[in-house]
């Protein structure tokens, strides 16, 4: 039995759009990375990237699915082994939910659009 742990910074239901702007974090514990063990969510007193990567690693988290940060947070988290799926836009069940299919990709656009007619 593997435990995971996997943080996204949310607004609402979606993935907050810039990591510097975080109050909110939702963690998710996993089993082999798909039976949710413990869900809980964290709320910084500030939006501060310091202060959220120092949460991430007193919560010893594994992923992070996160929108845009900027380069320097990005370096740190992943020498510190965190996984990264950075870019990431969306409703935040939709992220996870491809990430426990491992179908989630840094830059993914989760949002339903209407395309020349279309639903895409």
């Amino acid at each position: 039995m593997t435990l995971h742990k996997v943080a996204i910074p949310i607004l609402g239901e979606e993935i907050v759009p810039r990591f510097d702007l975080t109050t909110e974090v939702i963690i998710l514990t996993t089993v082999n990375s798909s039976e949710i063990q413990d869900k809980k969510i964290i709320v910084l007193p500030k939006s501060s990237s310091d202060e959220l990567c120092h949460t991430l690693l007193v919560q010893e988290i594994n992923t992070l699915i996160c929108g845009a940060i900027e380069d320097e947070y990005y370096e740190f988290l992943k020498w510190k082994k965190i996984e990264v799926f950075d870019g990431v836009c969306g409703v935040w069940t939709q992220a996870f939910d491809r990430w426990q299919a491992r179908t989630l990709t840094p830059g993914d656009i989760l949002f339903t659009r209407m395309l020349e007619g279309n639903l895409i």
